[in-house]
């Protein structure tokens, strides 16, 4: 199982202790935080994140990706699939897709290109159907989730507030 991926752009590897600080650059900033979570996440909380995908690696066989721009070697964003076990009802029995990407490199299509390399390797390890959930507001994620094949199914709440629940495959 290859756990780096590369497209024209960007490498997709697993997180590294070195990316602790840009990692609380990417969940220290508003935007990032604003329809996941709605704060920005503490250094601490950031810390439980990276060990958290750590431990999908370890458990699961998959989890989430650092996102690096080629050209500037920087760590620009996550996606990643995941079982977080949330309390939704009915409980989410496919591998979840998730992603962020920095403020800065928003418009570029980097999210496309990231999320499609992720989409790929996971049809590869026969993960064909996956889902993911989306706050209403956040038409850009949306708008991605529905280009690149999830179709919108309901709206379930998490954390008492609604999110709309996508499946793929």
């Amino acid at each position: 199982m290859s756990e780096i991926l590369e497209t024209e752009r960007l490498q997709l590897r697993r997180h590294q202790v070195s990316d602790f600080e840009a990692s609380c650059r990417l969940w220290g900033n508003d935007e990032v935080t604003r329809y996941i979570g709605g704060r920005p996440s503490t250094p601490e909380e950031v810390w439980s994140r990276l060990l958290r995908y750590a431990g999908h690696w370890d458990l699961l066989g998959y989890g989430y990706f650092a996102v690096v721009e080629k050209r500037s070697g920087a760590m620009i964003g996550e996606f990643g699939l995941a079982d977080f076990h949330r309390s939704i009802d009915p409980p989410l029995t496919d591998p979840e897709a998730g992603w962020v990407l920095h403020p800065d490199h928003h418009g570029k299509g980097f999210a496309a290109e990231a999320l499609t390399a992720l989409l790929i390797w996971a049809d590869a390890q026969n993960m064909r159907r996956t889902c993911c959930l989306i706050d209403p507001e956040n038409t850009p994620s949306l708008r991605l989730a529905q280009r690149l094949g999830y179709v919108e199914g309901k709206t379930v709440s998490y954390h008492d507030k609604p999110s709309i629940l996508l499946v793929r495959g």
